[in-house]
């Protein structure tokens, strides 16, 4: 037997738990504070749900970890969030809309192993389904906004919408049939550049358009304003109708949502006329967050407006306007870059050595958890040298030696492990620290 992981799994130690359950604390904290309440699905679904033409695409079911059940049932291990909500939301059709949920939890998917990339991995996922305002959208970026702000993250928002890009598509008069590849070319634009994306274009055998220039232009252009009259005048050019379109509509959301995000003063959201967003079923803004001066160069959070794909995955049943986010746990926890010394070994806060005292220093440690403070009790009889030793090692703030002097005066001897200290105190003294 060999005792390993899994390939692409990995245990985390208590120091990696520890710093990832802060982050994770922050982000659950924002995404409460901005009325998110809390979903948890299963792990596993049946895979004719996360099969369903309008989940994740043939593309992503190459990745699903397949299994069955003794009923020989066909099963699989959710590789994302969305589609568990979506069957949620068919399984509880009387649900109250808005319907502002957020869900952390491990997903996997089945696909190649490389640096960064494992086959189990975090999602954060916030979503307000049944809403098409644009102030939706806007709430989210917000909320990103501010979650990056308290974990001390410079990060740069894009914002586009998938209507912005049909307007271009259209007035371009690229077939219907190329316009996934475009789309999913373009998506690449900042990792591989303009001569890239002409390339793998031309790969694709798609033929050289005589202005896909201008649709690669697009990238240089910062105001969605400048690129509705851009847009605007090769629709007149092509003697094509643009006012009061579905394109129109798209530039007039995005304004609205940068307008109120201005208004909010939040300064690290930028409009880029190029950002495509590779999954096909967004239909409105779309939006990814960069770090600034990073060796991340990849995305570390991304969602946008999916008005459609609910609906149809419950076989149209209703509409369910929708829009979301999700973050990358990973890539967060990477880029922050956290000295090992800043890193805690143990979430113990007092550690009680008792002498000869064992079953009042029980007594005593019961009575502090009960006001939150997180205490441990060294059990074995190492001696206080050996257990002072312990409580240095695991960088524990305090300990807490109680012998039977200190019973019969009612204190105990409170060392703090930082400064070495000591000092005798009450039980009550201590509650206060």
């Amino acid at each position: 037997m060999k005792l390993q992981n899994p390939r692409g799994m990995r245990d985390l130690n208590p120091e990696e738990s520890i710093f990832r359950n802060q982050i994770i604390g922050i982000i659950k904290e924002t995404f409460e504070s901005y009325g998110f309440s809390p979903l948890e699905t299963p792990l596993i679904e049946r895979f004719d749900v996360l099969s369903a033409k309008y989940a994740g695409g043939d593309e992503i079911l190459k990745e699903t970890f397949k299994l069955k059940d003794q009923g020989k049932r066909q099963l699989g291990l959710r590789y994302d969030l969305t589609v568990p909500l979506a069957r949620y939301i068919g399984m509880n059709l009387q649900i109250k809309l808005p319907f502002k949920r957020y869900q952390i939890g491990n997903v996997y998917r089945d696909g190649p192993i490389k640096l960064g990339r494992t086959r189990e991995f975090v999602q954060c996922d916030a979503d307000i389904i049944g809403s098409s305002s644009p102030i939706a959208d806007a709430e989210l970026l917000l909320l990103t906004s501010r979650i990056f702000d308290r974990l001390n993250l410079k990060v740069e928002i894009k914002l586009n919408s998938r209507k912005i890009l049909n307007a271009i598509m259209e007035a371009l008069n690229i077939p219907e049939k190329d316009k996934v590849e475009f789309i999913l070319s373009l998506d690449k634009l900042d990792k591989i550049g303009i001569n890239g994306v002409r390339e793998e274009l031309k790969r694709k055998g798609i033929k050289e358009y005589k202005e896909i220039n201008s649709l690669l232009s697009t990238a240089k252009i910062k105001s969605p304003g400048e690129l509705k009259g851009y847009t605007k005048k090769l629709f007149d050019k092509k003697k094509k109708r643009f006012e009061n379109t579905e394109f129109e509509k798209g530039f007039d959301e995005i304004e609205e949502i940068l307008n109120y995000l201005k208004g909010l003063r939040i300064k690290n959201i930028g409009f880029n006329g190029a950002l495509a967003r590779g999954l096909s079923y967004y239909t409105g803004a779309v939006f990814e967050v960069f770090l600034k001066n990073s060796e991340i160069k990849s995305s570390v959070a991304g969602g946008g407006r999916y008005d459609e794909m609910i609906g149809k995955f419950l076989e149209g049943k209703n509409y369910y306007p929708a829009t979301g986010i999700s973050f990358g746990l990973e890539p967060i926890i990477k880029s922050l870059k956290v000295d090992k010394k800043e890193v805690k070994k143990t979430v113990t806060e007092i550690y009680v050595i008792p002498i000869n005292t064992l079953k009042e220093s029980l007594e005593i440690a019961e009575e502090l958890r009960k006001n939150n403070i997180k205490v441990d009790v060294a059990f074995d009889k190492k001696g206080v040298g050996k257990n002072l030793e312990y409580a240095d090692k695991m960088e524990i703030p305090y300990a807490a030696i109680i012998g039977e002097d200190e019973l019969k005066k009612n204190k105990v001897k409170l060392k703090n492990m930082k400064t070495g200290k000591e000092k005798f105190v009450s039980i009550e003294e201590i509650k206060k620290l």
